[in-house]
């Protein structure tokens, strides 16, 4: 069994910066892919960033891409995610996921979730 806590959420002015962290402990495996997920009131959660372990290969949702940044460090276990030139648009709860084996932007494929931390972008 895996847990994720997230941290880093907060509240930002439009074009500001974040940095969001994702500390994951229990019986954590090399095959391993970490992503993260957002999910405004309303709206469907939606596929944000994930990163592979082995390769670090990483993937990111159109809508981020130039702006968002998903890294990872083996050592400490935790997967971080840069967010730059926020827009309101990009308000949400942000969640840590991950999944054993190769990339997936379908959440439903994720195995274990944090319990999400707000990001809020004012206009």
């Amino acid at each position: 069994q895996v847990q994720l806590v997230e941290s880093g959420g907060g509240l930002v002015q439009a074009g500001g910066s974040l940095r969001l962290s994702c500390a994951a402990s229990g019986r954590t495996s090399s095959t391993y892919t970490m992503g993260w997920f957002r999910q405004a009131p309303g709206k469907d959660r939606e596929f944000v960033a994930a990163i592979g372990h082995i390769s670090t290969s990483t993937w990111y949702a159109d809508s981020v891409k130039g702006r968002f940044t998903i890294s990872r460090d083996n050592v400490k276990n935790t997967v971080y995610l840069q967010m730059n030139s926020l827009t309101p648009e990009d308000t949400a709860v942000y969640y840590c996921a991950v999944k054993n084996g190769y990339y997936s932007a379908v959440y439903s494929l994720y195995n274990y979730w944090g319990q999400g931390t707000q990001v809020t972008v004012s206009p």
